[in-house]
């Protein structure tokens, strides 16, 4: 039996939304080896004297659970 775990994390980026994206699924596939899909679910940014100082994509990911529950 497969379980697939759904977790939510917030990318960011001082460029764009695509290289906020980029570092999300980077660095989830660095925690998680079986990552099998990722959903961005909203964008948005930071705002500092009228210009833009941050852009965040938040997604939620989804990875196979069933090695973490046996030590592998």
């Amino acid at each position: 039996m497969a379980l697939i775990k759904v977790k939510e994390l917030i990318g960011t980026s001082e460029k764009s939304f695509e290289d906020a994206l980029n570092q999300a699924v980077k660095e989830i596939c660095k925690q998680k080896q079986k990552v099998s899909g990722v959903k961005v679910i909203g964008y948005t940014i930071e705002v500092k004297d009228g210009k833009i100082t941050e852009h965040k994509v938040n997604v939620k990911y989804a990875y196979r659970w069933e090695e973490a529950l046996h030590g592998k």
